[in-house]
């Protein structure tokens, strides 16, 4: 027996957008279930029975949610294509039997390695990437020289380069060798290449990269270049941070 589901989530889903754009489709009047406009945004859909409509074109693709957890390894690309033909995460996901049209949220640079979701939830994505839910993203970082505990502290701060100021977050010194230090960092945002542009303001090249943990989920069992859906209960935790039911 099919369950229903709320009309925003079904577009979303289908990949006309977050929700909140998909509620303005549906308050321009171009959203119909059935044949009938809708009319109000707590309106249901059974996927497997009704059809619904935006524009007068009926919606095809709906695809029940799914969450993959991969561990990246490097020389990756996170991204659905590349046009210089180098391994894909999709290419990854389809090689393990996924064949769900699916997408990175967010990204992790071709040498950083660790912790992606990969999804065909719209709204799920918007919110794990947009600075307002403050998701923990943590890293283990590996750069070059001995980082000062001041420049530890003034990258925790925030800094600023260009027109652009990160946000606060967690920066621990976890080991000094003679050449490099280990750190631990803990971002509530991910810009391009941010935690590399952020010591490399002080000079400190990274030579590692590697995402440990996102929410506080660390996924410990996954091996470098394993991938596996989201297990009941961290799909609860994680529903539960972004305000999702």
């Amino acid at each position: 027996m099919s369950s229903k589901v709320r009309i925003n989530r079904y577009l979303a889903q289908a990949g006309f957008g977050s929700r909140r754009k998909c509620e303005e489709l549906i308050r321009r009047g171009a959203v119909s279930i059935n044949g009938n406009q809708v009319e109000t945004l707590s309106a249901t859909v059974d996927p497997d029975r009704d059809v619904v409509s935006v524009h007068g074109e009926p919606v095809a693709g709906f695809e029940k949610p799914v969450i993959l957890v991969l561990n990246k390894p490097a020389g990756v690309i996170s991204a659905v294509t590349d046009s210089f033909n180098r391994k894909t995460v999709i290419e990854i996901a389809r090689e393990k039997g996924y064949r769900e049209r699916i997408f990175p949220v967010g990204r992790l640079d071709f040498d950083t390695t660790g912790i992606l979701l990969l999804t065909n939830d719209g709204e799920m994505a918007n919110r794990l990437t947009h600075p307002r839910y403050k998701i923990d993203k943590t890293y283990l970082v590996t750069v070059e020289g001995d980082v000062p505990e001041r420049t530890a502290v003034c990258i925790a701060g925030g800094i600023r380069w260009g027109d652009f100021t990160t946000q606060p977050c967690r920066v621990e010194i976890v080991k000094r060798a003679k050449n490099s230090t280990d750190l631990v960092v803990t971002l509530k945002e991910g810009k391009k290449r941010q935690v590399k542009k952020m010591f490399n303001l002080f000079g400190h090249r990274v030579v590692r990269l590697h995402r440990n943990a996102i929410g506080g989920m660390t996924f410990g069992d996954l091996a470098e270049g394993d991938m596996r859906p989201l297990r009941p209960g961290e799909e609860r935790k994680l529903r539960t941070l972004l305000g999702l039911s």
